[in-house]
């Protein structure tokens, strides 16, 4: 039997009646967490529980834990990174395995908190317009360097038993915009899009899951690419991206009308699932009800991601930390 089409958020440490009732009716994919429902180590794990207690089953829980600004778990339950860019530039030529080793510790913190999904890597290219939201989230200006390092952190985040999230499809880089405040619009030609934006996401086409980018790309439509059949279908088609796609976030202002309309404007598009934070019980239930079940194809889709939850490869802690902090020249923590 199919779930429903969505990830969900709590509104706060544990869930109250009324959100366990409504999960067991709504059956999500999927949840993620955010700073205000994170506490202590036996909270989190707690709340997973709760959370998949809910649905009744093994469900996925995601967060954002890129290091930096979008850091939704700190200190004492996690290291305090400092911006993917920072960490990028400053490992210079060692970047790969320092990604590598960045990464699998966080993967190893969030498993060991019950969260077996986080919401990277960033295949986003930096360009000379790209909005001081995103820029230092990025991993650089070449798409054959982005694209190494992104597969280093997928690679880091799945040897730790936690399947990451790709985004922004198909690229996020040229968003002059906050997409959380308005609607970027990328003006550039879909020859240039072609060989540097999507050629990044084509290179890692294979990766289980990945999040789309409210951006309008006026080559291919004037709707959203979250919202968009073109754009959904380039991405299946011409990108080659296999895996689930969830959108980001509908609840930013770059997509306009009701939290259901935008629910079910994507789901009209071919997102997969439909991700919706930061909202009252009201419109979560709308957002639900919108979004509807997952289709047979997303479904695969699904469950082919969910097989690649694994156990950890057994890492020595106190061996990569000294690895990363020596390809760091010391310098790895905020």
């Amino acid at each position: 039997m199919a779930c429903g089409a969505t990830i969900l958020d709590a509104e706060g440490v544990r869930l109250t009646a009324e959100e366990k009732a409504f999960f067991r009716a709504a059956d999500p994919f999927g949840f993620i967490l955010f700073a205000r429902n994170i506490q202590s180590a036996e909270q989190t794990r707690a709340l997973c529980n709760e959370l998949r207690e809910a649905v009744g089953r093994n469900c996925l829980i995601t967060v954002d834990q890129e290091g930096g600004r979008v850091q939704r778990l700190r200190s004492p339950l996690a290291r305090d990174w400092m911006a993917p860019l920072d960490h990028v530039e400053q490992a210079a030529e060692q970047a790969e395995r320092a990604m590598y080793l960045r990464y699998r510790l966080i993967a190893q913190e969030l498993f060991e908190l019950g969260i077996d999904s986080n919401c990277a890597p960033v295949g986003d290219l930096i360009t000379p317009d790209t909005h001081p939201f995103l820029k230092n989230r990025c991993y650089g200006t070449d798409l054959h360097q982005v694209a190494i390092l992104a597969r280093a952190v997928a690679q880091a985040h799945l040897d730790g038993g936690v399947l990451p999230v790709l985004k922004h499809i198909p690229g996020h880089g040229r968003a002059q915009v906050d997409s959380h405040k308005e609607l970027p619009r990328v003006t550039a030609s879909l020859e240039t899009l072609r060989s540097q934006d999507f050629a990044v996401f084509a290179a890692l086409n294979d990766l289980p899951l990945g999040m789309t980018a409210h951006l309008v790309y006026e080559a291919l439509d004037e709707h959203p690419a979250t919202i968009s059949g073109q754009v959904m279908a380039m991405i299946r088609s011409q990108i080659g991206f296999g895996g689930l796609i969830m959108t980001d976030d509908i609840s930013m202002k770059a997509l306009a009308g009701t939290p259901a309309q935008k629910a079910a404007a994507a789901r009209a598009a071919g997102c997969d699932l439909v991700l919706f934070c930061n909202a009252e019980l009201q419109d979560r239930r709308a957002v639900a009800e919108a979004a509807g079940e997952m289709d047979g194809a997303g479904q695969a889709r699904a469950d082919a991601a969910l097989a690649l939850r694994q156990p950890p490869v057994l890492l020595d802690t106190e061996a990569a930390e000294a690895e990363l902090t020596a390809l760091m020249g010391g310098k790895v923590y905020v």
